[in-house]
C-alpha cells in the first residue's frame, strides 16, 4: 500500500507537470489542498437538554452517503497522505519488516473435537486461513472446511465470525461479514461436495449452535440499525429462513443476548446481558424442541454466568460477592434456594471463569492483576505455576469433556504466545508450540518490569513495561504509553512481535492498568465508571508523570495511544494534560460521548446506560459534559495527533473522530500537525487479512518513530 501512494504521488506531479501549462490554476489549488489542513465548514447546530445548550458545527458530518461529507473524508486522507509523504520509505520498510517477522506457511496446533482433529493453517503469501481437519487416525487426509481465501475473492473486506460443523460431523454452518459492520450471514455448506446451500440468514450476532440431533441449530438476529443482539431463533436445516421459530426475544434495550453450549454437550444456554445484571435459560441440547426454563431470573444488579458438567450447574455469582462466588446446584433441582456455595467471595480475589470438565474444574483467578489458573477435584486443588510476575495465561481448545489433560496458551511481554498441555496426574506441562519469529528472536534481549505509580488521590496503579536491555532509564529515551480503562476489560501483557519495531528503535512500551479495568478487581472497575469515570483519566495522566519521574522519559519524547473506549481516554487527557506528550494515536476514538449517549438509534447506547450513566438524567448530563472531549475541546496547544476511523465503523461511527478532528484544528493553538485517517472500506477493527492491518500499523509507528526524529 504504501509503494502504491509513492507511486500515486510521483504520478501525481508527473501528470502536474505535464497540465500545469494548460490549467495552471486548478492543479495549483489540488496541490495545495492536499498540503493545507483541510477545513469543515460550519453549520451550526443547537443541541438542547436540561436547560443547557450546546453548539455542533459540526454535526452535519453524520451523514455517511452525502457526497460533501465523503469529499471532506477524502481530504483529510489527502492531506495526511501528502504531509506524511517523507516516511513513505519508513512505513514501506516497517510494513516488510513487521510481515517479515510472520511465519507466512504455518498450522495452528491441532485440537480433537468429535472424533476429528481441528487445525487452522496459512499458505504461503495468503492473507486468510484455511479452516481444516482430518480424521483421528494416523494416515487420515485433509478435508477443508473453508478456505477463507475463496471466499474473500474479490471483496475489500471479508471476517468470519464463527464456524460450527453439525454432530454428525458432515456440515457446516458459518457466519461472514462483508462490510465490516459486525452484522452476519449464517450459511451452510456440506464439507464433502463443497457445496454453499441457498439458505442465508442475514443480520446476525454470527453465533452457531447446534442441537445434538444434528436437525436444528440456533442463532442470534441482531437489530440493522442499533445493532443490538436481541432474538434468538431456531433454524431447521433445509427450511427457509423466513420460517424460524422465536424462541426467545429480549425487549428491554439495556440488554443483549448471546447463546452457548457447555463443554458436556448436554446443555445450551441462553444468556441476557446488561452491564449490572444477567439472566440465563438453558434447555436439553439432545433435543431441537426443547424447551427453554430461566434458573434465576434477573434481579437488578445480580450478575451471573452458568455452566455444568452435566450433573451440576456451576454458578458464578455477584449476589454478595462483589468479586464474585461460586455456587452449585443439581441441573434436576436448580432453584436459588438449593444453590451450594462451592468457593465463597474474597475481597483480594476476583472469580473469572469457570470451565468444567467430567471429574476436575478450572478455575481463573485474578489475584493482584495477575491470572491464576486453579485446578480443583475430589482429590486436588492447586495453581498451575508460571514463574513469572506479568503475563496473560487462558484456557484455549479445550473440547474434550472426559479428559485428564488440558491446554492452556501463555505469554507475555517478552515470551511468544505459547502453547501447553498440562497433565492433572503427573501436574507436569509440556509446550506444544511457541510462536516463531521469522528472522530470530531473543528473549533475553529484552527486559519486562511491573510497576505501581502512585495516583493522586493515593491509589496505586500498575505499570507493565518493556524494553531492550541495553537502553539504560534515561529521560531521553522515547515512551509510548497504552491503557484502555472501561467496561471491566482487563488489559494483560502479552507479547507482540510488531512491537519489536519500536523497541529495536529505542522506545519503551508501558501499559498503564487503569481504573475502569478489572485487573485488581471488582471495585477497579467500579471505581472508573459512571460518576466515578474521571479516575481513568487521572489514573493515566499520573502514570504518564510517575514514569517521568522515574527517568523512564520525558514530555519531549512520550507518547500516547488507546482506541475506542481508550481513544475516549486519549481525548480527555490532552484536554486536560497536553503539554505531557510529544505525540498521541487515537483509534477508532469514542469522544463524543454527551451526543452518542442521547441517541439511542446509534449501535451499543442503549446498552451502555450502566457504564457511562443515561444523559437524560441530569446528574449524569453534566458529569458527562465536563468530561467530553468533544465538548471540552479548547485553545490549548495539542500534541501531535494521528486519529483513524473506518467508515463502517460498527462500534464508534466514523464522524465523532471526523467532527472531533475539525473542531481541535480550528480551535487548536500552535503548530503541531493533527491527522485524520478514514479506512473507507473497513470499521472498528480495520482491514481484513493477515498482513494488509499491518499497513496501518506501520503507518501509525512511521508517525511516533518521525516525530522522535528516528529514520531508520
Amino acid at each position: 500500500m504504501k509503494r502504491i501512494y509513492l507511486i500515486k504521488s510521483i504520478l501525481f506531479f508527473i501528470i502536474l507537470s505535464f497540465k500545469i501549462n494548460a490549467q495552471p490554476d486548478k492543479n495549483m489549488n489540488d496541490q495545495n489542498r492536499s498540503n493545507t489542513p483541510p477545513v469543515a465548514s460550519k453549520r451550526e447546530k443547537i443541541l438542547e437538554i436540561h436547560g443547557d445548550i450546546r453548539k455542533d458545527n459540526y454535526f452535519w458530518l453524520n451523514q455517511r452517503e452525502d457526497k460533501e461529507v465523503i469529499s471532506y473524508l477524502n481530504d483529510e486522507n489527502a492531506y495526511r497522505e501528502n504531509s506524511l509523504a517523507h516516511t513513505l520509505d519508513l512505513q514501506d520498510r516497517l510494513y516488510n519488516e513487521i510481515t517479515g517477522r510472520i511465519k507466512q506457511v504455518d498450522m495452528s496446533v491441532p485440537y480433537l473435537k468429535n472424533d476429528y482433529m481441528y487445525y487452522t493453517r496459512y499458505e504461503m503469501g495468503k492473507e486468510y486461513p484455511i479452516y481444516s481437519r482430518k480424521i483421528d487416525t494416523s494416515d487420515a487426509q485433509e478435508e477443508i472446511i473453508i478456505d477463507a481465501n475463496v471466499m474473500a475473492s474479490g471483496l475489500s473486506y471479508y471476517a468470519i465470525g464463527s464456524i460450527t460443523v453439525s454432530p454428525d460431523n458432515n456440515l457446516t454452518a458459518y457466519s461472514e461479514d462483508i462490510v465490516s459492520r459486525r452484522l452476519y450471514t449464517i450459511k451452510l455448506k456440506n464439507i464433502y461436495d463443497t457445496l454453499v446451500y441457498d439458505e442465508a440468514i442475514p443480520n446476525t450476532s454470527g453465533s452457531i449452535v447446534w442441537f445434538n440431533d444434528g436437525k436444528a441449530f440456533l442463532y442470534v438476529a441482531k437489530d440493522p440499525e442499533t445493532l443490538r443482539s436481541e432474538r434468538v431463533y431456531k433454524h431447521i436445516v433445509g427450511q427457509d429462513h423466513s420460517l424460524d421459530e422465536l424462541l426467545f426475544e429480549e425487549k428491554d434495550e439495556t440488554f443483549n443476548v448471546g447463546i452457548y453450549k457447555s463443554r458436556s454437550n448436554k446443555i445450551i444456554y441462553i444468556g441476557s446481558y446488561s452491564t449490572l445484571t444477567s439472566e440465563v435459560r438453558y434447555c436439553d441440547a439432545d433435543n431441537s424442541n426443547s424447551i427453554f426454563n430461566i434458573i434465576s431470573p434477573r434481579v437488578r444488579d445480580h450478575l451471573y454466568s452458568v455452566t455444568d458438567d452435566g450433573c451440576y450447574f456451576y454458578i458464578t455469582s455477584n449476589d454478595h460477592a462483589l468479586n464474585f462466588r461460586l455456587m452449585t446446584a443439581s441441573i434436576e433441582n436448580y432453584s436459588v434456594t438449593n444453590w451450594i456455595e462451592k468457593i465463597p467471595h474474597r475481597n483480594d480475589v476476583l472469580l473469572e471463569e469457570v470451565n468444567c470438565f467430567q471429574d476436575f474444574i478450572v478455575i481463573e483467578e485474578r489475584v493482584r492483576g495477575i491470572v491464576k489458573l486453579r485446578l480443583l477435584d475430589h482429590e486436588q486443588d492447586c495453581y498451575i505455576d508460571f514463574n513469572e510476575m506479568a503475563y496473560t495465561a487462558s484456557l484455549v481448545d479445550n473440547y474434550v469433556f472426559n479428559t485428564d489433560k488440558i491446554r492452556y496458551n501463555f505469554t507475555s511481554l517478552t515470551v511468544p504466545t505459547s502453547i501447553f498441555e498440562y497433565n492433572l496426574k503427573t501436574k507436569n506441562s509440556i509446550l506444544l508450540k511457541e510462536q516463531e519469529i521469522v528472522g530470530g528472536y531473543d528473549k533475553d534481549a529484552y527486559i519486562s518490569k511491573r510497576l505501581e505509580i502512585k495516583a493522586t488521590d493515593g491509589t496505586l496503579v500498575p505499570v507493565s513495561l518493556v524494553y531492550k536491555k541495553d537502553r539504560k532509564k534515561d529521560s531521553g529515551n522515547p515512551l509510548l504509553l497504552y491503557a484502555y480503562g472501561s467496561y471491566g476489560f482487563s488489559l494483560d501483557p502479552s507479547f507482540s512481535s510488531v512491537r519489536l519495531s519500536l523497541l529495536d528503535r529505542g522506545y519503551v512500551y508501558a501499559i498503564a492498568h487503569i481504573r475502569g479495568g478489572q485487573e485488581l478487581g471488582r471495585q477497579w472497575y467500579e471505581d472508573g465508571k459512571l460518576l466515578k469515570k474521571k479516575n481513568t483519566f487521572t489514573d493515566f495522566i499520573d502514570c504518564a508523570k510517575g514514569l517521568i519521574d522515574l527517568k523512564y522519559t520525558s514530555k519531549e519524547h512520550l507518547y500516547a495511544m488507546g482506541g475506542s473506549a481508550g481513544g475516549l481516554l486519549m481525548g480527555a487527557v490532552i484536554n486536560m494534560a497536553p503539554e505531557l506528550f510529544n505525540g498521541v494515536i487515537a483509534a477508532v476514538p469514542f469522544v463524543d460521548v454527551v451526543s452518542t449517549m442521547l441517541d439511542e438509534s446509534i449501535p451499543l447506547t442503549t446498552g451502555e446506560f450502566d457504564e457511562w450513566g443515561n444523559p437524560k438524567n441530569k446528574i449524569y448530563y453534566d458529569y458527562m459534559k465536563s468530561y467530553s472531549p468533544y465538548d471540552n475541546v479548547a485553545e490549548l496547544n495539542y500534541p501531535a495527533m494521528l486519529v483513524t476511523t473506518g467508515l463502517h465503523d460498527s462500534q464508534v461511527q466514523y464522524w465523532e473522530p471526523a467532527k472531533w478532528v475539525a473542531k481541535i484544528r480550528a480551535m487548536k493553538k500552535g503548530d503541531n500537525p493533527i491527522y485524520l485517517y478514514t479506512n473507507m472500506t473497513t470499521g472498528h477493527g480495520g482491514a481484513s487479512g493477515r498482513f494488509e492491518r499491518y499497513k496501518e500499523t506501520a503507518m501509525e509507528y512511521a508517525f511516533l518513530l518521525d516525530r522522535e526524529g528516528i529514520k531508520e
